[in-house]
């Protein structure tokens, strides 16, 4: 199996939901929107986010901003807030060092997770990136998958692994695709009645570690 990884971006590599929190917090009190604010757009927001979701938040906040300010508003605001745990650079750098191709496999809007990428210092640690939004089908369609590979030089069919917090987009979508997969469980317990992944870590750092030691292990076999 080659050293290859694809990598979930949001609440994997990045606090998606911790950044979401803020802004919708700041957005708030910058306008003057009242008490429910903060939560209805928490909530409109959670799962996904494209521009079409601020036109039905700007008609239930009245708010008088075109659709398009406030989707860049939103880019602006969540690409400053994109941050990674400390040491996960370094982690990532040392996957490279050892040989390891690694991807970016994430749902959303290019210019969004573009921004987020480069915003937390991630965009040149990857040798690619694929969004939902450039191919029009999102994880868990196999689709995805395979462009992620295809704009990292590679192709699923030698192998490789899977890095997401999601069970259903992340790892039933990895395995779906023919990858072997780590899920990064944030302190939370595997579903039950679903497969279980090839690897449980609590962060995305503990993942590599892992993985590190198994290439090591694979290089080792090899020889």
């Amino acid at each position: 199996m080659q050293l290859f990884a694809l990598f979930d971006l949001d609440n994997t590599l990045i606090d998606r939901q911790g950044g979401l929190e803020e802004w919708a917090r700041d957005f708030s009190v910058s306008r003057a929107l009242p008490p429910h604010a903060e939560r209805l757009i928490g909530d409109a927001l959670r799962a996904r986010a494209y521009p079409e979701d601020f036109e039905k938040l700007r008609d239930s906040l009245s708010l008088a901003d075109s659709v398009d300010s406030l989707w860049g508003a939103y880019v602006v605001g969540m690409a400053a807030r994109a941050r990674c745990r400390p040491g996960l650079h370094d982690d990532l750098r040392g996957m490279r060092a050892a040989g390891w191709t690694l991807g970016v496999v994430t749902n959303g809007a290019v210019d969004i997770q573009l921004a987020k990428l480069e915003s937390a210092g991630l965009a040149d640690l990857f040798d690619g990136v694929c969004a939902s939004g450039e191919v029009g089908v999102r994880k868990p369609a196999p689709a995805v998958f395979h462009a992620a590979a295809e704009r990292c030089g590679t192709t699923l069919a030698k192998g490789g692994w899977m890095v997401g917090d999601n069970p259903e987009t992340d790892i039933e979508g990895g395995r779906a695709a023919g990858l072997r997969t780590a899920w990064v469980s944030a302190g939370r317990q595997w579903p039950t009645g679903v497969r279980s992944p090839d690897l449980v870590a609590m962060t995305a750092s503990e993942a590599i570690g892992s993985l590190l030691g198994r290439g090591a292990s694979h290089d080792s076999g090899a020889a």
